[in-house]
């Protein structure tokens, strides 16, 4: 069985870089029942940048105005899931390279139970393509 390519779209905010931020932000997102695909953060000096992905991007959108948090607009990016075995990821940016397409980032990871994961993003003058030649593949 293939991997499976899901199109998703990743958010953006920047918060203080102390104890606690990241889980505010993430608990008014829990308590607005959002459900995350994705979630990572990363320092940037005094602040930190966390990034999600959301499952339902309209229910995120309205979560996120309701209790006045501040996300970047939208980029579009992929998931990527399927069955661990050496290589899974490498094949799949492989993919990319040969036809021309930089990734602008990528994280992935074992999911545990044999599954692995990645999401990926590429310039948005890619999305359509990479989303076309991903899929291709996971077919």
């Amino acid at each position: 069985m293939g991997d499976t390519v899901r199109k998703v779209h990743h958010y953006a905010t920047l918060v203080p870089n102390r104890p606690g931020q990241a889980f505010k932000v993430l608990a008014t997102l829990v308590s607005a029942g959002i459900n995350l695909l994705a979630c990572t953060g990363t320092p940037r000096g005094r602040r930190a940048q966390i990034d999600v992905v959301p499952d339902d991007t309209r229910k995120f959108n309205a979560a996120v105005k309701k209790a006045g948090l501040k996300f970047s607009p939208k980029k579009s990016g992929f998931l990527i899931q399927g069955e661990d075995r050496p290589g899974a990821l490498a094949d799949n940016l492989k993919l990319l390279a040969d036809k021309g397409i930089n990734v602008a980032a990528v994280d992935g990871l074992s999911a545990g139970q044999g599954r692995w994961g990645a999401i990926l993003w590429v310039d948005p003058k890619d999305v359509n393509r990479a989303g076309r030649v991903l899929r291709a593949k996971a077919k």
